[in-house]
Parts: C-alpha cells; structure tokens; sequence
C-alpha cells in the first residue's frame, strides 16, 4: 500500500503543480484540468484494496511460508505498478495541463494518456487479486 501511495502522491503533487500554473493564467480550465489527480488518487485505492484483501487472508494459526511469498508478491506486484503508474500520470499530468492553456486540442489527448499510463497500476492490481486467490487456494488445500 505504501508503494502505491507514493505513486499517488507524487502524481497529485506534480499535476497539482501543472494546474496551479495553469491556474493564474487560465483560471476557467482549472476544473477540466483535475482529471490526472483523480486519476492519481484511483492509484493509491488499488494499493488499498490489495492491502485489506491480504490482510484478510492472513490467519495466525494457520499461515505458510508459501502464502505469506505469495502476499508479498501482490503487494509488491501492486505496489511498484501503482508507483510507476504514479510518475507517470505526474508528468504526463504536469505537461499536458501546462500545454493545455496554449492548445485546447491537447485535453484529448492528454486524457487518452493518462488512461495508458492508469492502467499500468489496473495491470498490478489484476496480477495481485490472481496472487491473492492462489494464496487461499493453497491454504485450502494443506
């Protein structure tokens, strides 16, 4: 979760910066131009999700060395994801919202981007609830 939270942070704190430029010169653009924080805010609830379902699956009796790799393989696999995910909206954020008060044409394009760069965390978060269901299955199965 920690991972995926910077990943958020980050690409708040950098397309935040883009928009309070945008800000003083285009005032008017400042509510279109919040797509890549919301975008970077989903990143860090897939670092939560994976982080509840984990810790959800942990019983104290009754925990492998195989389930406990296999969490921490999802959460790792969620984790970079989403902190990549993360820089990479921050930027793209960050540019396009500075491009944006010169060329409104750029807004489609950059909402086409920051969705590939969103799905790069989806991505982690798929492989993680995959990892999440083989740890349960083998807890089943001993």
């Amino acid at each position: 979760m920690v991972l995926s939270t910077v990943g958020a942070a980050f690409g708040t704190a950098k397309s935040g910066i883009g928009i309070a430029g945008l800000g003083t010169f285009r005032p008017d653009l400042i509510m279109k131009s919040l797509i890549p924080v919301v975008m970077s805010g989903i990143i860090a609830v897939y670092g939560l999700v994976v982080a509840v379902l984990i810790t959800g699956g942990i019983q104290p009796n009754d925990y492998s060395l195989y389930a406990g790799f296999v969490h921490l393989g999802a959460g790792l696999a969620c984790g970079f994801t989403g902190l990549a995910a993360g820089y990479a909206i921050g930027f793209v954020g960050d540019s396009c919202v500075r491009a944006y008060v010169y060329e409104s044409k750029v807004f489609v394009s950059m909402v086409l981007i920051l969705i590939f760069g969103e799905v790069l965390g989806l991505y982690g978060l798929i492989v993680a609830l995959i990892m999440n269901s083989r740890a349960s299955e083998a807890r089943r199965c001993v």
